[in-house]
């Protein structure tokens, strides 16, 4: 008898990331502008998600070693999802820059408890052979749910301009039923880690000195890669620079998460077929291709197929990436090593953005897309010469 390769809480968790992006990507296009009407600065909406981005960054490492400690996932999935579908709605309740800052910080709280443990559970639910498929599907779930969010965001806007607030409520509702399907997870038997029972904040880091040999070649080069990815924002930023429209550049964004949705499945497949680390340095020299090109393009024709491509190297990176830390680490460790990973990808993503910033504002965006693709292209000649190391 054939098993199963995409089980029945693969489908769950794949389903509960997908309604949460639904209701947080609704919100993402019109986040800037809502912050603007109600009196947020440029530099005080920098500062709000600086620290909201800090705080989920700091706390996956955390809350991933606390998973692996007490041998459970369920728990910390119900709970990071609930925080995030509470915080949309608390931020249409009372506009003051204080519970601003308490309700997106509580979002991403919710996401720093939850991204650990659900990683884990996908890693749990298969086999090293698979790990491609499943962290593809899961990511093209997530993916399409991202997709669906702004179109959903656009779709509202056009029968209701500027009813920001309402917007905010009507995102409750997906978050909510994400929510509803944690309930029916059901928690495995796991061996609770016996490194510790009540970690320390920052005990995660003490991981690295145990860690596997490969897992201490895999993380550096996934960093340096970080260290050099912005936001995409920039590419937003340099659509705009071209005269595009703003439903021309929002469009553009649902086109590329579109591409990266029906791109993840079949590509984790591929992966599984001709190894991780392959598939994982294919997705690094794609984006050096299009980075490369990006300050160069000008023509609508030119953004599409370059966002094409990015959706493409986005499918072939995001779960492989994961896929690969678990299976280097441990059963019992592998919330902590995608905590410990996820941690100081986050905080090299927010020095990532700030030095795309100053070499925009310094050197222009033709030298920003230029340095950022070289770097990429050098993080990837890294994983071609340690390619042996991560056996």
């Amino acid at each position: 008898m054939k098993t199963r390769i995409i089980t029945r809480t693969i489908l769950l968790v794949s389903f509960v990331s997908m309604f949460t992006d639904i209701a947080s990507e609704m919100l993402y296009p019109v986040m800037p502008v809502y912050l603007r009407s109600i009196g947020f600065s440029i530099m005080l909406i920098g500062v709000l998600e600086g620290i909201a981005e800090a705080v989920a960054g700091l706390s996956k490492g955390y809350f991933g070693q606390s998973s692996d400690a007490l041998g459970k996932r369920v728990p910390f999935v119900r709970t990071g999802y609930m925080l995030s579908a509470l915080s949309k709605p608390m931020l249409a309740v009372l506009t003051w820059p204080w519970w601003i800052f308490l309700a997106r910080t509580t979002d991403r709280l919710g996401k720093g408890i939850r991204t650990s443990a659900r990683d884990a559970i996908l890693s749990d639910e298969t086999t090293p052979e698979h790990k491609g498929r499943v962290f593809g599907f899961h990511r093209g779930m997530d993916t399409l749910g991202a997709a669906i969010g702004p179109m959903m965001a656009l779709v509202f806007l056009w029968f209701y301009p500027g009813e920001y607030k309402m917007l905010f409520y009507v995102a409750f509702f997906p978050g909510l039923i994400a929510v509803g399907l944690t309930f029916f997870l059901k928690e495995k038997k796991l061996l609770a880690s016996p490194d510790m029972v009540r970690p320390g904040f920052l005990s995660y880091l003490k991981y690295w000195k145990r860690s596997p040999v490969s897992f201490r070649y895999l993380v550096p080069g996934l960093l340096m890669f970080t260290l050099f990815n912005s936001s995409d924002a920039f590419l937003l930023l340099a659509i705009k620079e071209n005269h595009v429209s703003d439903t021309g550049m929002i469009s553009m964004y649902i086109f590329y998460n579109l591409v990266y949705a029906l791109a993840s499945y079949p590509l984790g497949i591929l992966a599984d077929k001709i190894g991780l680390k392959t598939m994982l340095v294919f997705g690094l020299l794609l984006f050096a291709g299009v980075y490369l090109s990006f300050g160069f393009a000008s023509a609508i024709s030119g953004f599409v197929v370059l966002f094409f491509f990015y959706g493409i190297y986005a499918a072939s990176t995001e779960g492989i990436s994961k896929a690969l830390i678990s299976n280097l680490a441990a059963r019992q460790d592998t919330a902590t090593a995608l905590g410990f990973y996820t941690s100081f990808a986050s905080v090299f993503s927010l020095f990532a953005s700030s030095i795309a910033g100053v070499l925009w504002f310094t050197l222009g965006m033709k030298a920003m897309f230029i340095i950022s693709g070289a770097g990429v292209f050098l993080a990837g000649i890294y994983f071609l010469v340690i390619s042996r190391k991560l056996a």
